[in-house]
């Protein structure tokens, strides 16, 4: 009996990764960001011929299976550069990328599973001047983008996936065999990326960069998330240092936080509960609930947050969300 599992990564632009200076060409043009992709991947070439994103590292492998023993496995995964864009409204011209060679390690079995590691990624075509952290600090070259992602297959048909390591820059969104949207790595920081990801600092090197992740937000959380960083108010932003604290539990807030990049804990009467990532909405019952706060959120790593007013979110999508949210009683 043959057993087929799939674990996918897609990677993107979202307009909050960048900031400085280097944001200029994305605001201006030429450059620009992407939309967020779907939340389910029915094709995933297609997606890849779309241009819609920046690469794909698509996992696919099986095992064959007799008498409850693997007698036989194999994989087909492969990765996928998307094509950059540069031009001016609906002048664009598509400038192709160079694909690395995909990297994939020899699969390790134990006869009751097979654990497969695929690491892909490339770079754009055009050059990316920028200053370098280290030597020679000066770079024409832009950098490397990847994910190495790894995929176990049991003899009993269960398959599990990981996301070993990945590019700080840019998002890395993570789905299942079935297509599904299950995780996202949860920290991009383009000036690691621009500044360090350079010569030996690669899987094609002798360095892959550790990925943290965290489960994807609901799909009430994606549309409130569109709501608030779309709709007619903007929100203010803040940039949270490793350890800061975003809220404290009991202080009063008024406000709503949509959390764009990186980790935030949930404590509560000082323990951590849940760990959140990106795409997270948190906040939501000081508004409904005499306006204390019901927990303190501190940051895991470095993170952008994304402020709203109550007034942005109808009361009864705040109700809605809040249901999800009272971690503390499960």
């Amino acid at each position: 009996m043959r057993i087929e599992s799939a674990v996918t990564s897609v990677s993107w632009i979202p307009s909050e990764a960048i900031g400085g200076i280097m944001r200029a060409p994305f605001d201006l043009g030429p450059m620009h960001y992407d939309d967020p992709p779907a939340d389910q991947i029915d094709d995933v070439q297609a997606l890849a011929r779309s241009g819609s994103v920046r690469f794909i590292n698509h996992q696919r492998a099986w095992i064959e299976v007799e008498n409850a023993s693997i007698v036989g496995h194999g994989q087909s995964g492969r990765g996928w550069m998307g094509r950059t864009k540069l031009g001016f409204g609906s002048r664009m011209i598509l400038y192709p990328t160079i694909a690395m060679p995909d990297l994939r390690s020899e699969p390790a079995s134990s006869g009751q599973s097979v654990r497969f590691v695929q690491t892909t990624g490339g770079r754009p075509a055009i050059p990316l001047p920028r200053k370098l952290n280290r030597p020679p600090f000066v770079q024409i070259m832009p950098p490397i983008v990847w994910t190495t992602l790894a995929l176990t297959i049991q003899a009993d048909g269960s398959a599990r996936h990981e996301v070993l390591g990945a590019s700080p820059f840019p998002r890395h969104w993570i789905y299942d065999a079935s297509g599904k949207l299950v995780s996202k790595v949860a920290v991009t920081d383009f000036g690691s990326w621009s500044g360090d990801i350079f010569g030996e600092r690669t899987p094609w090197g002798s360095h892959d960069s550790p990925a943290f992740v965290t489960e994807v937000e609901t799909a009430l959380e994606r549309e409130l998330s569109q709501q608030i960083m779309r709709g007619g108010a903007k929100p203010q932003f803040r940039k949270l240092a490793s350890g800061e604290t975003l809220v404290e539990q009991g202080q009063a807030g008024a406000e709503l936080f949509l959390l764009l990049d990186g980790v935030l804990s949930v404590d509560v009467d000082g323990q951590a509960i849940a760990e959140v990532g990106p795409g997270a909405i948190l906040g939501e019952r000081a508004l409904l609930e005499g306006g204390l706060r019901t927990a303190t959120l501190r940051a895991v790593t470095p993170c952008r947050v994304a402020v709203a007013t109550a007034g942005q979110v109808s009361e009864e999508a705040l109700a809605e969300l809040a249901k999800g949210h009272r971690r503390e009683e499960t």
